[in-house]
């Protein structure tokens, strides 16, 4: 199990503050959601929480570790944020042994990892010769996030999962996150534009404005309706 700590965390591009986040802790085994609209500093938090981006100030750690200076956090640490993450002239296969390479899978463990997943592959992705390139959007979304899924990581970080899925897509990631929650005790970090979803799964939800936190809710604890309303007074302007 994994926790992060987020200490006095600010990115700046220009005068811009894009986040402002003076303390976080994500708790070990948690499935956490990041909710808010577009802008509101979801992917930068993320971003910065992977060491894709350098802080203008302060620091993210995992395990006690600055992102920033070490390694160690990354053989254990999976995530996809965009079709970045891909190898677009590789086909799914290939990509997925890969992936694998990189936390010392051979093929075969590969394989067997992606087992629990074929369901939400449905028969467009294994044994094609398709490039990645040639796919829809939605089955990139779908390689991207069983790559991340199948090395079975201590932490992991999605950002807007749900999109491009369709309904039936959306419902299987939905239980495949729950299981490897409880089965692994994954920590979970999954953005989202849709409370909906955030709420079906997450014990915990963090609604971003501008860069900062303006809500801190467990599901199971709290009135979610504080959410719900702030959307539709941004609604109305």
């Amino acid at each position: 199990m994994v926790t992060i700590d987020i200490r006095q965390l600010v990115k700046k591009y220009g005068v811009q503050t894009a986040l402002g986040i003076e303390n976080l802790q994500i708790e070990p085994g948690t499935l956490t959601g990041i909710v808010g609209n577009n802008g509101a500093g979801k992917t930068t938090l993320l971003r910065l929480i992977l060491d894709l981006i350098k802080p203008t100030k302060g620091e993210v750690c995992i395990e006690g570790q600055n992102v920033s200076g070490s390694e160690h956090w990354k053989s254990y640490t999976a995530g996809y944020l965009d079709e970045g993450f891909l190898i677009e002239f590789l086909n799914p296969d290939e990509y997925f042994r890969f992936v694998g390479k990189l936390h010392n899978m051979d093929a075969d463990t590969v394989r067997k990892n992606l087992n629990p997943f074929i369901r939400f592959m449905g028969d467009e992705l294994l044994d094609t010769k398709k490039y990645i390139r040639q796919l829809s959007t939605g089955n990139k979304q779908k390689v991207g996030i069983m790559a991340a899924m199948m090395v079975n990581p201590g932490l992991l970080v999605l950002d807007e999962p749900f999109n491009y899925l369709d309904p039936s897509s959306q419902i299987v990631i939905k239980r495949m996150l729950d299981s490897l929650g409880k089965a692994r005790k994954t920590t979970m970090l999954v953005s989202s534009h849709n409370l909906n979803h955030l709420t079906d799964i997450c014990g915990r939800v963090i609604l971003l404005e501008r860069g900062k936190i303006i809500k801190d809710l467990s599901p199971l604890r709290d009135d979610m309706g504080e959410v719900e309303r702030y959307f539709a007074l941004q609604a109305e302007g």
